[in-house]
């Protein structure tokens, strides 16, 4: 199957239109339609922003044309994604060999000092819980530090920011849904 078939495919099954996709991705209606016609080979960028207004991944869309079998739905922790800083911020991918998933499951491990930076949004909602350490989670200006037990759940195009505020490695695992950070 070629990207553009697989593309017209996703959109189809979200009963998008074109034009619904290229208002949600900001990519122009007749570019989408060329890309799906494979008329035209999109960049990394423009396949990103359609995929995204799709509700998937660079990952979990290029994984598809590789599926022979079901996905095994069993994660063991040496087979997760690192996409994230082992030294840093790591976020590690729960599920990623699973095709087109409709949500982004992190197991995040936070370093002593660490902080994701300036606020940030994105189209999405997430949650998650606090499993060690202490984690300040600051959404829309509103700030709370969340110790292993508590949790939380946002809209994420809200503001939003984490820090460590331990002095030892805190861990939270996370659900993003759809899958857009």
């Amino acid at each position: 199957m070629k990207i553009g078939d697989r593309l017209r495919e996703l959109r189809s099954r979200r009963k998008l239109s074109v034009r619904a996709v290229a208002l949600r991705s900001g990519i122009s209606h007749s570019s989408i339609s060329l890309i799906e016609r494979d008329l035209i080979s999109p960049s990394l960028d423009t396949l990103h922003a359609v995929l995204d207004a799709l509700g998937t991944t660079l990952s979990g869309f290029f994984l598809d044309f590789q599926t022979v079998s079901p996905p095994n739905p069993f994660c063991r922790a040496a087979d997760m994604t690192e996409i994230g800083r082992v030294d840093a911020i790591s976020y590690r991918v729960i599920g990623s060999g699973f095709p087109n998933r409709s949500m982004l499951m992190l197991h995040e491990t936070y370093a002593p000092g660490a902080d994701t930076g300036e606020a940030f949004s994105h189209s999405a909602q997430e949650g998650g819980m606090v499993i060690r350490g202490a984690v300040e989670v600051t959404v829309a200006g509103r700030t709370s530090i969340l110790e292993p037990g508590d949790g939380y759940y946002f809209d994420s195009r809200e503001p939003h920011r984490f820090r460590n505020a331990s002095k030892e490695q805190s861990e939270i695992v996370s659900a993003i849904t759809p899958p857009t950070y």
